[in-house]
């Protein structure tokens, strides 16, 4: 099979052959049509991971159809439509990942690849409405903003959210997710642009973090937030904590600008504030997120496709971060 591997860090991925995968018992091989990036691809690639194994096959997200299992019992799913879920061996308890947990991609083959391996438990009927880039858009940014939102956050209809970062691709599936529940929702973003096309995904308002004043400007337009969504940390992290409501929630799962070099404390216990980590998602959270998005229409939004054989220019786009929505690889 054709695969884009990354034979050393800090390099350029290389397009070549790589050996067939093979289902073992109680796994499925997957012919992809379609797979993600995700900045997770981006950072092992500049060796921001730790235990990089090369060469390896990146990727987390992907779409395509079973061409085999390893299984008897599990040959219904030959010749069907799924989604991959890429949260490997959770664990029993739902509430946090296991000690066995990993992200499809690192260690595991990935799918920036013609075909993959992975647990028939890991799969996914292909929601109906959704194209081959669309479904390879959803897994890992939809997992990951399903769980913030609703498994952490608890987020309940009419209720105001903030999204801080829009135009990623779990900041807008958590917009997509949150207006088809019924709450308010406001973005941040430093790009106008991005600001409008958030707004015609559903949210009410936003503001230009660029700008000095701009939880002000959120105060004066928005008030303040039920729950706020965040993915970046950093110095602004203690502003969020102003726009919460008393008894609110904030919930994080990335740190890209770094941990914020003061916290007041007094403000989150005074207020009952909620601060909450979460990272990827359950099977529960899984099969529940492809079920809203299945009831709902709802269709991850795509920013640009590359064929399989550009994947490197496709990280080089996402690196640009000028992207709105998902970077995606045609297989």
């Amino acid at each position: 099979m054709k695969a884009a591997v990354l034979v050393e860090v800090k390099q350029s991925l290389a397009i070549r052959a790589e050996p067939d995968p093979v289902a073992t018992a109680g796994h499925a091989v997957v012919t992809l049509r379609a797979a993600a990036l995700n900045h997770r691809d981006l950072w092992i690639q500049q060796g921001l991971y730790k235990d990089i194994k090369v060469p390896m096959i990146l990727g987390s997200d992907g779409a395509g159809v079973v061409a085999a299992v390893g299984t008897a019992s599990d040959d219904d799913w030959v010749g069907r439509e799924v989604i991959i879920n890429p949260a490997l061996e959770w664990g029993r308890n739902p509430h946090a990942q296991g000690p066995n947990f990993r992200i499809l991609g690192l260690p595991d083959p990935g799918t920036f690849a013609e075909q993959i391996v992975v647990p028939v438990a890991n799969l996914a009927p292909k929601p109906a409405h959704l194209s081959w880039e669309a479904a390879a858009a959803l897994p890992l940014t939809g997992l990951t903003a399903w769980r913030a939102l609703f498994t952490r956050a608890d987020l309940k209809t009419g209720e105001r959210v903030l999204i801080t970062g829009i135009g990623g691709g779990a900041a807008l599936a958590a917009l997509q997710f949150a207006v088809a529940a019924g709450a308010q929702v406001w973005v941040t973003s430093g790009s106008p642009e991005k600001l409008e096309r958030a707004r015609a995904l559903g949210a009410a308002g936003g503001v230009n973090y660029h700008e000095t004043d701009w939880s002000a400007q959120l105060k004066k337009t928005a008030g303040h937030f039920d729950v706020i969504v965040d993915s970046a940390g950093g110095d602004g992290f203690s502003q969020l904590i102003e726009l919460t409501n008393p008894g609110g929630r904030l919930v994080f799962f990335g740190a890209t600008n770094g941990n914020p070099k003061a916290l007041d404390l007094r403000r989150c216990f005074f207020r009952q504030v909620s601060l909450l980590g979460s990272t990827m998602g359950s099977p529960i959270d899984f099969s529940t997120m492809a079920r809203l998005v299945e009831a709902k229409k709802i269709v991850p939004v795509v920013d640009r496709v590359f064929p399989l054989d550009s994947a490197d220019q496709a990280l080089r786009h996402l690196e640009a971060g000028a992207h709105f929505g998902k970077v995606v690889l045609s297989v």
